[in-house]
């Protein structure tokens, strides 16, 4: 049984960690182009398989198929 909360264990703490950085420098005029730029970065992100299999390997969790 897993804990209530654990960050380590959540692939989708490395995805939103990678975004924050991503965004970081950025200065959108409006909550819309926020928006764009979130949705260009998670699409970029998207397309590299690696990056994402890396945010499941450092949860050290293992996937079999049902």
């Amino acid at each position: 049984q897993l804990p209530a909360y654990a960050p380590e264990l959540n692939p989708a703490e490395g995805v939103w960690s990678v975004l924050k950085r991503g965004l970081s420098n950025l200065a959108p005029r409006d909550t819309d182009e926020l928006a764009a730029m979130v949705k260009t970065k998670l699409k970029r992100m998207q397309y590299h398989p690696t990056l994402l299999d890396g945010f499941i390997a450092q949860t050290g969790l293992i996937l079999r198929p049902p």
